[in-house]
């Protein structure tokens, strides 16, 4: 069988998707691409926050950050609030398996979406939310963003140098986590159903994804009442070349010191006292860290990495975005995606022999499947509809 008619896992599993910005839609994103039907719900006029972080068109449709996590996706305007928009999601939630949102605690409730209502409608449905706090406690009523949850979580506060001011992490980490675990969560869901017959609710926050994420620094926390950092470790760092920067990583290794020192032409440093042990190395970083610095200054990339790959320590070059895509070793594993307009994506990291990651379809426009979906229902058309204003289809072009 060709593998394109290979069925995907997901392939028959309806997902009626209300989350917006990051969190939540990197979350559907892992379902969309391997074959659920996930469906967009978005509010006529204006669609999803996220096509509006970059004011390239009206709908977002060429905005790059709302194109990244939303194809293999469709899309419907509904007004959720008007009772014809609120008897249409009734409606898809017969058709579908998940319901997924990412507002803050108690608003999916409010709207007459919670899963109290839902399951009387369908028992198998299963409910998923993605809160930034959790429904409950003293942070509920905050809305969840990544500096926020990189703040409140630990992560900020870690540092690879002590007198080094918290810094923001430059990239959205807790949206990416959060998202994959809120994917775990829905698959683990459709999983249990198999064996009940019924739905369930499921949440995520990105408070405890976050703190799940640092599952190593909590242990020694607890063991040890410290803060375990691997960014501070003396024998580690990032260190400037005459043409770059590489980063070494002095572990795992009997003796890593001794050898560093070969790797960089030094008297084996290892043999005097104060630099014998892990604690004296803390105790000295300043002074060995310079020394580094001082010495992989005066010569290139490549022959630094030259020189700790004869010493089997852990090494790399520091690479910006491009290069990272430009590199062999990416076109090498396949997960660089066209599409039909030539557009670039980066696609699943999951290695699938069978039912792998397909690009079904582009990020669609706002409003872009609500007649197609509508058809798909029955008992409904869309002329009622359309002529209400409360479900839109896109412009065609």
């Amino acid at each position: 069988m060709d593998k394109q008619q290979i069925p995907q896992p997901l392939e028959g599993v309806r997902i009626i998707d209300f989350t917006q910005v990051m969190f939540g839609p990197c979350g559907t994103l892992v379902l969309a691409d391997y074959g659920a039907d996930v469906i967009k719900i978005e509010k006529p006029g204006f669609g999803d926050l996220i096509r509006h972080s970059f004011k390239e068109d009206p709908e977002g449709i060429e905005n790059a950050v709302y194109r990244s996590v939303n194809r293999n996706k469709r899309s419907m305007e509904i007004d959720v609030r008007s009772e014809e928009g609120r008897q249409l999601i009734y409606d898809l939630v017969k058709t579908a398996d998940v319901v997924v949102d990412n507002f803050r605690a108690g608003v999916i409730e409010r709207l007459g979406f919670g899963y109290d209502v839902l399951s009387e409608i369908n028992p198998r449905i299963i409910c998923a939310s993605g809160t930034g706090f959790g429904a409950t406690g003293p942070l509920a009523y905050k809305g969840g963003q990544d500096i926020l949850l990189q703040a409140l979580s630990g992560v900020m506060a870690r540092k690879p140098n002590d007198d080094a001011p918290p810094a923001v992490f430059a990239t959205a980490l807790c949206d990416y986590t959060a998202g994959m675990h809120l994917a775990q969560a829905i698959m683990l869901a459709l999983l249990q159903r198999e064996k009940t017959g019924h739905g369930q609710k499921v949440s995520v926050a990105m408070f405890d994804s976050m703190l799940a994420m640092q599952m190593q620094e909590v242990a020694v926390w607890y063991k040890d009442g410290r803060e375990l950092n691997w960014g501070n470790r003396p024998l580690s760092g990032v260190f400037p070349t005459t043409d770059g920067a590489i980063v070494i990583v002095g572990a795992f290794k009997e003796n890593p010191l001794q050898l560093i020192c070969r790797a960089l032409d030094l008297t084996d440093l290892s043999q005097e006292a104060k630099y014998a042990d892990i604690n004296g190395q803390i105790a000295h970083k300043p002074e060995l860290q310079h020394l580094f610095r001082t010495t992989i200054a005066t010569n290139t990339t490549a022959y630094w990495l030259g020189r700790f790959d004869e010493q089997d320590i852990l090494c790399a070059p520091v690479l910006d975005l491009g290069a990272a895509l430009d590199h062999p070793q990416t076109a090498v594993n396949g997960k660089l995606v066209a599409a039909q307009n030539g557009e670039r994506y980066f696609g699943s990291p999951l290695g699938l022999q069978e039912g792998a990651f397909r690009l079904r379809h582009d990020p669609p426009r706002l409003g872009q499947h609500t007649a197609e979906i509508l058809a798909e229902l029955e008992n409904h058309s869309t002329q009622p509809i359309d002529t209400t204003g409360q479900v839109r289809t896109a412009k065609r072009a």
